[in-house]
């Protein structure tokens, strides 16, 4: 397995970030146009007709309701990829919990394929192997964590964690399956010890491109862009498209008396720059778009609440990449 970052010294990783640093930020500018054009000509890279969902927005459904009605619910509403936050639902609905050739089942029947799952890192460190089985029985192409790939905030402590996921990710690899990351905003800080350098920048440069992959999740992108400007959320998916297999389509409403600048609302509901990201990131590779919302099980009225949320969120999704 090779570990990019022993081509070169740490001397020559800093001098290497730093630029990367610059050039993403001056790709916002320049690289913007180009890649708006070629887009307009080649079609969007964000299928419609493939437009998932992150359970996680409707948990509240999923752990009442149970994997039976929530599927194909999902499916009348038209998502056809699925990632989950979790394979368990009430014990009350079949007197005991759901099994994983169940939950596959469920998806064949209604149309609908697994694509991914958010795991505790914790299970990756310590259960990986069973975590690569729970993937294949479910069909899902990829396997990822929404954790931070550490809490320690420094050059050193991201080039760990880089190491850690070559490991998991060569592993996944091995497996026929993908290894990713999703962010939040905390990765696109500058390291403590490097306030020139910045955390998302070490872990993408230091992760082995064979093995791990992101999972861009754009609201958090945007909030790190506003509390630690400098880079273009879009830049990062132009210059290594093939690196980012899935998006989170997240929607936020500009709040500049919140710390992160956003509120996170239903998808067509809020003032990010969707159509400038999904053509400035260039047509090169297909990227799957998932919606979540935080906050939707919170959505009014309850009922339908987070479901609701859910029908009209996709509405929205399938008018922008129509």
């Amino acid at each position: 397995m090779g570990h990019l970052h022993k081509s070169f010294d740490r001397r020559d990783f800093l001098r290497a970030t730093v630029g990367t640093t610059v050039a993403l930020a001056a790709a916002s500018v320049t690289g913007a146009t180009a890649a708006t054009a070629s887009a307009a000509t080649s079609g969007l890279s964000i299928p419609k007709d493939r437009i998932g969902i992150q359970l996680y927005s409707i948990r509240d459904k999923v752990t009442a309701l149970g994997f039976a009605v929530v599927l194909p619910e999902l499916a009348r509403i038209g998502y056809r990829e699925i990632e989950f936050a979790g394979y368990t639902q009430n014990t009350s609905i079949l007197g005991r919990q759901i099994t994983l050739p169940e939950i596959r089942r469920l998806l064949d029947d209604n149309g609908l394929r697994a694509v991914g799952s958010h795991v505790g890192i914790g299970n990756l460190r310590g259960n990986l192997q069973a975590e690569l089985d729970a993937a294949e029985i479910l069909g899902m192409p990829h396997i990822g964590t929404a954790n931070a790939p550490t809490n320690v905030n420094t050059v050193a402590g991201y080039l760990a964690a880089a190491e850690e996921f070559n490991t998991w990710g060569a592993a996944a690899t091995a497996r026929g399956l993908k290894l990713y990351q999703h962010n939040h905003a905390g990765e696109f800080a500058f390291a403590t010890d490097q306030p020139s350098v910045r955390l998302y920048d070490v872990f993408l440069r230091n992760t082995d491109p064979r093995h791990v992959y992101l999972e861009l999740d754009v609201y958090w992108a945007y909030v790190g862009q506003y509390r630690w400007p400098g880079f273009d959320p879009a830049a990062y998916v132009r210059d290594q498209p093939y690196r980012y297999p899935l998006f989170h389509m997240k929607d936020g409403d500009s709040n500049p008396s919140k710390a992160d600048g956003f509120d996170i609302v239903e998808f067509g509901a809020g003032d990010l720059p969707y159509e400038k990201f999904i053509r400035d990131i260039g047509p090169r590779a297909a990227h799957i778009g998932i919606w979540e919302q935080d906050t939707a099980p919170n959505t009014q009225p309850n009922p339908p609440g987070s479901l609701g949320a859910a029908e009209r969120s996709f509405g929205a999704l399938k008018g922008l990449l129509g």
